[in-house]
């Protein structure tokens, strides 16, 4: 995963003159912004897979900031989203953040709480990456993998676990090794915590 510094940072708004006003403030303080004057050329041209900010605007004509939103949680995108806001738009943001968002600034952007809120949405974002590649990874676990893996959370020891599957230990110690190999993990706790939270986020 890269360093917060080298993830992509995104502006969404269709006011130019807050397009060009934010990528100045940023880019002097040595943050590289793509901008994009409407929500559906985001979508068109950006990897939503990816960790990343994007700060949005609230009201835009076209595809609205809370149905861009939608959109992303629509994907399971990792996206971490900060909202922009007007005054008559605060009622607007509340909203968004239950949706979700991780916090909303209002217009005109002062810079010290523009890069506080980018700092806490770059480690938000960087947590969903990896829970969402640790969901895909255990959705493609073998059948088998996937029994081990129950067992192995409720405790079993490797006979065991051989006995109620009916393969022999040796397989069983393979099998946990492709396990770990698969899910990119090197201990038994972190495998525990992986299963913990794969099993209680719902997809």
């Amino acid at each position: 995963m890269p360093s917060p510094s080298q993830l992509p940072l995104y502006l969404v708004d269709d006011d130019r003159a807050v397009l060009d006003a934010l990528r100045f403030m940023l880019e002097s303080s040595e943050l590289a912004l793509d901008c994009f004057d409407d929500g559906a050329r985001f979508l068109a041209e950006v990897d939503l897979n990816l960790p990343a900010c994007l700060i949005l605007d609230c009201r835009m004509p076209g595809l609205s900031g809370p149905e861009l939103q939608q959109r992303l949680k629509e994907a399971q995108s990792p996206i971490a989203i900060l909202f922009l806001t007007g005054h008559g738009d605060v009622p607007l943001a509340v909203e968004s953040l239950k949706q979700g968002a991780i916090d909303f600034l209002q217009k005109p952007v002062k810079l010290a709480p523009l890069l506080g809120a980018i700092d806490r949405a770059w480690q938000v974002t960087r947590g969903a990456a990896t829970r969402l590649a640790h969901r895909r990874a255990y959705r493609r676990l073998p059948p088998r993998e996937h029994q081990l893996l129950q067992l192995i959370a409720q405790g079993h020891k490797n006979q065991q676990i051989a006995s109620t599957l009916c393969i022999s230990v040796r397989t069983v110690e393979v099998c946990r090794a492709s396990l770990m190999k698969r899910l990119e993990v090197e201990s038994m706790a972190e495998l525990m915590l992986l299963y913990a939270d794969v099993t209680s986020t719902p997809d």
